[in-house]
């Protein structure tokens, strides 16, 4: 069949919005009629060059929508389920689901390659030849073929223009502060970066009983924003939030700090060190070029005052559980969606909604199917 997708050719070029021939879904494959899809920093990574990805790629990896057709031995779900997908595929039965780590699936192997598990590719061009889905999604594209092992079937009254933000930015924030950081009551939080994921670290953090949740970024509003969001306190700057939070804390230093910056740096880090105390953790959730050592600190202090500096994917969250989770504390008015959405993109505009999210115009920017 014939679908609009959103690809990228190659790095440094913007989205080129054009029709391409999908696959019908082969066996354990869905096919799903696209309701929304999420603006990430993460497809960012792909055009600047920092992720490593097989070009053409489909971008696109926060993705909501209704299945439309399955191919034989699918199980999860049926024609006319409402899913969110997550960028993280769960088998369910390899060592890490089997033990509780379904954000780590082997299954998730290819999702860089844009191929389905098996290697092979279901959206084509006359010119591009065989084109990749990120995340093995691809979520700018009106309809996707994806493995069953993504979907996630979620209840038909919710909104799926606000469940989309459960497939990324939500849990992967949310979970930095509650899982990866074990954030407790009356602990104190140093969030570093404001978006669409750091946003949800805030959210993630009050949720936990944080006492004091301090933002940090240079855009006024978003620190503005985060304050709706239950931030404590904000600053523009690292200097100014280690002196407020070795103030609140009467010299203690905070007990987790969250990394959750678009492109992570040495600087992010060494500072998000510095301002924790003893026995604290520094959570590292953004990325950049994965050639890049952005971690360089002090092996003594890490020692002698048992630090702890931790990595995370999808928050450590899992997939199955956690998205119906949120998205029962969201219909339960506990989580906020709606608020995260500043701006709704129609699938052509996809360049704007990348500029103003570079341009810090936006939290999160949703690419509406409908519009």
């Amino acid at each position: 069949m014939k679908t609009r997708a959103a690809v990228l050719t190659a790095p440094h070029r913007p989205f080129e919005v054009r029709e391409i021939e999908l696959d019908e879904p082969r066996a354990h494959e869905v096919l799903l009629r696209m309701s929304a899809a999420g603006l990430c920093h993460s497809d960012l990574h792909m055009v600047d060059g920092d992720n490593v990805v097989r070009f053409p790629i489909i971008g696109g990896h926060e993705a909501a929508g209704v299945v439309e057709q399955v191919g034989p031995g699918v199980t999860r779900v049926a024609p006319g389920d409402h899913v969110v997908c997550s960028f993280t595929p769960a088998c369910g039965t390899c060592r890490y689901c089997s033990t509780g780590r379904q954000n780590l699936c082997n299954s998730g192997a290819t999702i860089l390659e844009g191929s389905m598990p098996d290697g092979t590719f279901r959206a084509h061009d006359d010119e591009l030849g065989d084109i990749g889905a990120f995340c093995m999604l691809g979520a700018f594209s009106e309809r996707a073929t994806v493995s069953e092992l993504s979907c996630v079937k979620v209840d038909e009254w919710l909104p799926l223009d606000k469940a989309v933000l459960v497939g990324c930015g939500v849990p992967t924030g949310w979970g930095s502060a509650v899982n990866a950081g074990g954030v407790s009551p009356g602990d104190t939080v140093v969030v570093y970066g404001l978006g669409g994921v750091g946003m949800n670290a805030v959210q993630g953090a009050v949720h936990a009983g944080a006492k004091y949740v301090i933002g940090v970024d240079p855009v006024a509003f978003k620190r503005d924003t985060a304050l709706e969001f239950g931030a404590t306190h904000v600053f523009a700057t690292a200097d100014e939030a280690a002196d407020a939070t070795r103030q609140l804390t009467w010299g203690e230093g905070a007990d987790q700090a969250i990394c959750v910056v678009g492109v992570m740096t040495e600087e992010v880090i060494s500072n998000a060190f510095a301002v924790i105390g003893k026995g604290s953790t520094v959570v590292v959730t953004g990325v950049a070029n994965p050639e890049l050592l952005t971690v360089h600190v002090s092996g003594s202090d890490m020692v002698f005052n048992q630090k702890t500096i931790k990595g995370t994917l999808f928050g450590s969250s899992n997939p199955q559980y956690d998205i119906v989770r949120m998205l029962r504390l969201y219909d339960a008015g506990r989580l906020k969606l709606d608020e995260l959405i500043t701006q709704r993109y129609s699938l052509d505009e996809i360049n704007q909604g990348y500029q103003d999210l570079r341009d810090g115009k936006i939290i999160r920017g949703v690419i509406d199917y409908t519009k």
